[in-house]
């Protein structure tokens, strides 16, 4: 029911470790983890020095949705995470404010559930992040429009209409009756991981208890004034369907910012990559540049100027991304550089640097 299968028991059986037993981790806090393991239900544990230490960055250590090895310890000690199990992908964005950090939102997620509304949520741009955000991950995508029943039919078809190109899996709902919903939505199957995303206030705890069956999250109501709801979701968290399918669900996003490359986004833009070839120019801005393909399907109208705007900023989003990284890499080696300088100055310092350098010499 958790998703166990036989790529992660080989995994497990590889670390050669009897007395530790396999969990997948459900919540996670500042100072520790709640999993939960066959035939030890959930509980809590702590995570070990080594896995801290071999983390490259926060995204490599362990989050919601991950399968870790854990060894029980003794007496009244907790147990703790000895080694994270291979993830099959991680679903991500970059982390709020300035930072150029990447948050994992879901690990071993097998479907992202976007849901937006039928009326000032639904937003476009916002939704072909989310969908560029998934094909980086390569889990599957579907797009649920909620509330359908807040405006006309022919306006939930509209609105389908202009997915439909970027994700074929989109349907109208109204989670509050639970009407719309596609089959496997309805019970999902055991073993399949899903995540559900989207703003606050579209009605995503709304339709996590109703797959739940149960009145398992606070709801809340969106306030008249803004439009916005309130967190009804305030920690991402894995819980068990009925059906025995899994869900990890998350707070509601207020920023969702780009964690991909140039790669993903010529793949999720793939008809302006193409016009992209018939340009003058091959480092063509797109922009001012004379002899721009793309900016002759604009001012033809074969290109609308939503998806054209999105698409250039998307592209200027994550070259910054880019260039942030680049700077932070720079500044690491800087401060690796000076700390190696200052500790080769010291012969005691020198000799365990070659220590480490050729751990199986022994030095006399």
């Amino acid at each position: 029911m958790l998703g166990w299968d036989a790529r992660l028991a080989d995994a497990f059986a590889a670390l050669q470790q009897p007395d530790w037993y396999p969990a997948r981790i459900i919540r996670e806090t500042k100072i520790n983890f709640t999993v939960i393991a066959k035939g030890r239900g959930d509980h809590e544990v702590v995570l070990g020095g080594k896995v801290w230490h071999d983390a490259v960055s926060d995204a490599d250590l362990p989050t919601v949705g991950d399968w870790v090895a854990v060894d029980p310890g003794q007496g009244d000690d907790l147990p703790v995470i000895r080694a994270m199990l291979p993830r099959k992908n991680r679903f991500s964005r970059k982390a709020p404010g300035r930072s150029c950090a990447e948050q994992v939102i879901g690990a071993n997620v097998d479907m992202v559930v976007v849901v937006t509304d039928a009326a000032d949520d639904f937003n476009m741009r916002r939704i072909e992040r989310y969908l560029t955000l998934i094909r980086k991950c390569g889990a599957e995508a579907v797009v649920l429009i909620n509330k359908a029943d807040t405006v006309s039919e022919d306006e939930v078809k509209a609105l389908c209409t202009r997915v439909q190109p970027l994700c074929s899996e989109v349907y109208p709902i109204v989670a509050l009756w639970k009407k719309g919903y596609p089959q496997y939505l309805r019970r999902v199957p055991k073993g399949r991981t899903i995540t559900i995303v989207g703003s606050s206030g579209v009605g995503k705890s709304t339709l996590v208890n109703s797959l739940l069956g149960d009145e398992w999250l606070e709801t809340g109501h969106v306030n008249e004034v803004t439009g916005k709801g309130r967190h009804t979701t305030v920690a991402r968290e894995l819980v068990v369907l009925p059906g025995g399918g899994v869900l990890i669900d998350n707070p509601g996003m207020r920023e969702i910012h780009m964690w991909t490359d140039a790669a993903t986004l010529r793949a999720e833009f793939a008809d302006l990559a193409e016009l992209a070839t018939q340009c003058r120019f091959a480092d063509c801005s797109h922009r001012k540049d004379a002899g721009c393909a793309i900016r002759a399907a604009l001012e033809a109208g074969t290109l609308s100027h939503e998806r054209y705007e999105h698409f250039l900023n998307l592209d200027a989003e994550i070259a910054e991304l880019e260039r942030r990284n680049e700077k932070r890499q720079m500044t690491l080696e800087r401060v690796f550089k000076r700390n190696r300088r200052g500790m080769l100055r010291n012969r005691d310092d020198r000799e365990e640097h070659q220590r480490d350098l050729n751990p199986h010499r022994h030095h006399r």
